[in-house]
């Protein structure tokens, strides 16, 4: 069976998308640090405002420069609506839902997760720059959905 010159080129073309894409990949996971957010653990959503430490949603410091965010996204609200933090702080985000999924986008930020009944996320951000970053649900969560953000302020 004799190979042609065009489906040379294209098997060429195809296996350097597919090393381009590889390379890519790599890059995004150990050069620039962007992972998954970590599942943590589980909690019982009938139960989630009761328990620690979605029993009392906010900003906690808990190092020099370090915050811990814990946030509840529960029918179309996040609790608490504003998040304020110092220029050059690491925080990390707790965040779980009390009712269905949401979706968890900090706008201008690589901070992007779900927020899942009875499934507890945690992902981490440096914030290097002043400003006031919206944070949305990008999971359809029903009629009000639209309403549905908070901002992130940064001093």
């Amino acid at each position: 069976m004799k190979v042609h010159s065009y489906e040379r080129s294209f098997l060429a073309v195809g296996a350097f998308g597919l090393l381009a894409c590889i390379v890519a990949l790599s890059y995004a996971t150990f050069g620039m640090g962007m992972h998954l957010p970590d599942r943590v653990a589980k909690v019982e959503p009938k139960n989630i405002r009761t328990t620690a430490p979605f029993d009392h949603p906010g900003v906690r410091k808990t190092g020099p420069n370090e915050y811990e965010a814990v946030i509840l996204a529960q029918i179309w609200t996040f609790s608490p609506q504003e998040i304020r933090v110092p220029v050059g702080s690491h925080v990390t985000f707790t965040v779980t839902s009390a009712d269905v999924i949401h979706g968890f986008d900090i706008v201008g930020t690589r901070i992007n997760m779900m927020a899942i009944p009875g499934q507890i996320s945690r992902n981490s951000y440096t914030f290097r720059e002043p400003g006031e970053h919206l944070l949305i649900c990008h999971e359809y969560c029903g009629a009000a959905h639209h309403t549905m953000f908070a901002k992130v302020i940064v001093e």
